[in-house]
């Protein structure tokens, strides 16, 4: 572990500041040699992008193996192997001693400290187009049941928890379960004498430094409130992304109490259905959830593309969405989502509730009179994705809101009574004589 603890220090050291918050670690090994040798590693302090990330993997999956192993971590960052690794080989306080025996023993590596998360956020779907398999999730137990070809292409997906998920347990003592996990992942690939080619990652950091520059502004705020940020959810079409949405907030009423989406929605098992499809009109973006108040929940998003001869430009709307169970189905008709290809879609609340301003109509029957969806901070861009950020946004709110009107009214009236006062002042006049009429009158004698 000395060598990657080292590393690990010096590039955690340039990189931590700017904006870490949206970096995470990524880690590649394969028991194949000469992998990485012609691609040349990213300086210190580099964050590693999109386009970045796909030419090492893509020279990896070129030259390499075609049975990958893709260890998804709920959350991690630098700081964990600085935190819980072993210092200069201390092997009884390291809670990584077999990823460090990988790394170390592996022919092929690659340590990229600070990989912005939109980049990871498409890794399954991206591995699962260049390989031509599915993502098959699987624990130590049952990859042993496992009988695996070489010839035939293979993503196997092994998804570790993080400490404040667990209650018994120290965080540290859950990064060496998740140690021994992969320890026992890798052993079985090397009994069954299979190359492989193995990724450790992550979608969110673990620890989400504060910009100083807002610290002081934002402590009194962060003391009631401490909120998650998620990596937006996007779909890979044949031609590319062609539609990315994120939301603070994802909430639907069903079955008689509310039940929360977000994390189910963005987290790295995505809930995307094979009916999704999107070509150079239509999309049909399908989101599965496994339990939602005891029943199983699909939201659908039907979006359009059309070209509007008055604007000379190409507009995209959201113009239906669909709450489903096994049994029922409640239509939306939505209204006013709609922005330039050009641009993105940005609203605080999209709801069917009228508390949250109501654009979603629902045609409602006795047995959805009750269904509710609310997302909140709503932001989708779709037709147009061209990275992994989301382009200028339009936003719902009109130009003039209240806060705008009460400024003007405000402004209006002081400026009329300093008007008034003003004219006022100005149409004073000075008496032209200072005699009091009332009082005796002023003699003076006269003298020779």
């Amino acid at each position: 572990m000395e060598w990657l603890y080292l590393t690990v220090v010096l590039l955690a050291g340039n990189t931590w500041p700017a904006s870490c918050s949206q970096h995470v670690p990524f880690l590649l090994w394969s028991n194949e040699g000469s992998l990485w040798n012609s691609v040349s590693e990213p300086h210190e302090g580099h964050v590693t992008t999109d386009s970045l990330l796909r030419v090492f993997l893509d020279t990896a999956l070129k030259n390499g193996p075609r049975n990958v192993l893709l260890f998804l971590q709920e959350k991690l960052s630098i700081e964990d192997f600085t935190a819980y690794g072993g210092v200069y080989g201390n092997k009884q306080d390291n809670a990584f001693p077999n990823l460090e025996n990988a790394l170390e023993t592996s022919p092929s590596t690659l340590v990229l400290p600070s990989v912005d998360w939109y980049a990871v956020s498409t890794l399954p779907t991206y591995l699962k187009e260049k390989l031509g398999a599915s993502p098959l999730h699987v624990d130590p137990s049952t990859l042993q049941e496992l009988k695996l070809n070489k010839s035939i292409p293979s993503l196997l997906v092994v998804n570790l928890p993080y400490g404040a998920s667990s209650v018994l347990m120290t965080t540290k003592e859950v990064m060496r379960g998740n140690d021994e996990v992969l320890g026992q992942v890798l052993n079985t690939m090397k009994s069954e004498d299979i190359s492989y080619i193995a990724l450790l990652t992550t979608m969110r950091p673990s620890r989400v430094a504060r910009d100083v520059s807002f610290e002081v502004d934002r402590v009194g705020r962060q003391l009631l409130h401490t909120s998650v940020t998620y990596a937006p959810l996007v779909f890979n079409g044949s031609a590319g992304p062609c539609i990315m949405l994120w939301a603070k907030n994802i909430s639907v009423y069903f079955g008689d109490k509310w039940q929360e989406l977000t994390n189910e929605t963005f987290s790295s098992s995505s809930p995307i259905g094979k009916e999704t499809f999107c070509d150079s009109e239509n999309i049909s973006l399908v989101l599965h959830y496994g339990n939602a108040s005891g029943s199983p929940v699909t939201l659908k998003f039907f979006l359009r593309n059309r070209e509007y001869v008055a604007s000379g430009q190409k507009w995209f709307s959201l113009h239906e969405v669909q709450m489903m169970n096994s049994t029922d189905t409640l239509s939306f008709n939505v209204s006013h989502i709609s922005a330039p290809t050009i641009y993105s879609y940005h609203c605080g609340f999209v709801s069917s509730s009228p508390h949250f301003g109501g654009q979603l109509l629902g045609n409602r029957n006795k047995s959805t009179e009750k269904w509710e969806i609310v997302l909140e901070d709503f932001q989708i861009q779709a037709f147009n994705v061209t990275g992994m950020s989301f382009n200028y946004a339009s936003d719902c709110a009109a130009f003039f809101s209240p806060a705008i009107w009460m400024g003007l009214v405000t402004t209006f009236l002081l400026v009329f009574i300093l008007t008034y006062g003003m004219h006022m002042v100005m149409s004073l006049k000075t008496m032209d004589r200072f005699d009091d009429p009332k009082g005796p009158s002023i003699s003076v004698p006269l003298t020779e």
